[in-house]
């Protein structure tokens, strides 16, 4: 067993809404002690600034670059997360120096693997200085110079959550996780913990843009609009006949590579319920490149939040013989887990232990990854 450590990981999805911000002690390996969470919302401003980071990042060629308003997005974007933190060992009562290191994935604006280039806007050099605390991000970019996809990387920390579920909960194998954020991925257990992922399909991402196009609201809480509506079988054929389903070969995806309907397409209720339909489905279509056929699907992310998206996927894994249950019926938190995820594989990068692997992004071999930036420790109690 390696070291234990106390990490913070912090999470800004595809989403787009806030940040969420996870406490783990572990040693980067079998060890995982999950503690508190928390979420801070973006102000509509701010997303508003994202959205327009998305498109000044389209012309970006090289990691390094920040065209247009991306510099600044970038420095306000790192004091909002340091501002997290700083709520999250207030609220907690927890001291910065019991905080070992923080896992800071920053915000995707570009993403493209076919090009190997994948850009996180985060500034982990100045979260360091702000918090105090030593940071590791950027921890995508060593897979792609290595010949992976860059995503997904949440696959070694539910490896680690499966282990600890088999000891206390019957659950009925093949296990998958999936994950409905932006957008949707899925992580195979396999046996001796071998793993295969990659990104399934479109998850909230064009629900998301469909209902704040046409109902002028960030998303479609609880399925409301969405229950209200039919699905238009031609529309979502358009999506799951998509080249991306039938490929040999597992990609992940970039939130463009999947446009939202046209306003002509749907009314707002039907669109909302076909896209719905199209987000379970691309799941268990998804599935079929799996080693074998899923028994049990473990759903976290906000998409289980989501009652419609939750009932037709039980319905399309039902055909396959497989069970759905929310991350929170085998005792995880579906919320956290992506940023607890990023505090687990900041204490893998520091041991120096592999991220990802050949099965879940393609990598060439397993290799580890991230950079570090070192905190000044202050003394201070937060």
């Amino acid at each position: 067993m390696g070291k234990i450590m106390t990490a913070i990981g912090l999470m800004s999805g595809t989403s787009m809404d806030g940040i969420d911000v996870a406490l783990l002690r572990t040693d980067g390996d079998r060890l995982v002690e999950r503690g508190p969470a928390d979420g801070y919302a973006y102000e509509a401003g701010f997303r508003d600034r994202l959205k327009q980071g998305l498109n000044e990042a389209k012309s970006i060629t090289s990691r390094k670059q920040r065209p247009g308003s991306l510099t600044a997005l970038e420095q306000d974007l790192t004091l909002r997360h340091a501002e997290a933190i700083e709520a999250f060992l207030k609220k907690n009562n927890i001291s910065r120096e019991n905080v070992d290191v923080i896992g800071f994935h920053g915000q995707t604006v570009l993403h493209r693997p076919d090009e190997a280039l994948t850009v996180q806007i985060g500034d982990g050099s100045l979260l360091a200085r702000e918090t105090g605390i030593d940071v590791v991000y950027d921890m995508r970019a060593n897979d792609m110079e290595h010949g992976g996809q860059g995503a997904p990387l949440i696959p070694a920390y539910h490896a680690a959550l499966a282990r600890g579920a088999a000891a206390t909960a019957a659950l009925v194998a093949p296990v998958v996780f999936v994950n409905i954020g932006g957008i949707s991925n899925l992580t195979f257990i396999g046996a001796d913990d071998g793993l295969v992922a990659y990104d399934s399909g479109p998850g909230n991402t064009l629900i998301d843009q469909w209902v704040e196009a046409h109902a002028g609201i960030p998303f479609d809480q609880g399925g409301m609009i969405a229950s209200e509506g039919a699905v238009l079988p031609d529309l979502a054929q358009r999506y799951l006949l998509n080249p991306f389903f039938s490929a040999t070969t597992r990609r992940s995806l970039d939130r463009n590579d999947f446009a939202p309907p046209q306003g002509l397409d749907a009314s707002l209720e039907d669109g909302a319920r076909t896209l719905v339909y199209v987000t379970a489905a691309a799941i268990v279509k998804s599935a079929r490149h799996l080693p074998a056929t899923p028994r049990t699907y473990i759903v976290c992310g906000g998409g289980r939040l989501n009652p419609v998206i939750m009932r037709d996927l039980a319905s399309e894994a039902k055909i396959h013989g497989a069970d759905v249950l929310a991350a929170e019926a085998v005792g995880f938190n579906g919320d956290s887990m992506e940023a607890e995820a990023w505090a687990y594989l900041a204490v893998r990068s520091l041991e120096g232990l592999p991220l990802t692997y050949p099965g879940t992004t393609g990598v060439r071999r397993p290799v580890s990854g991230g950079t570090l930036a070192r905190g000044s420790r202050r003394s201070e109690t937060a």
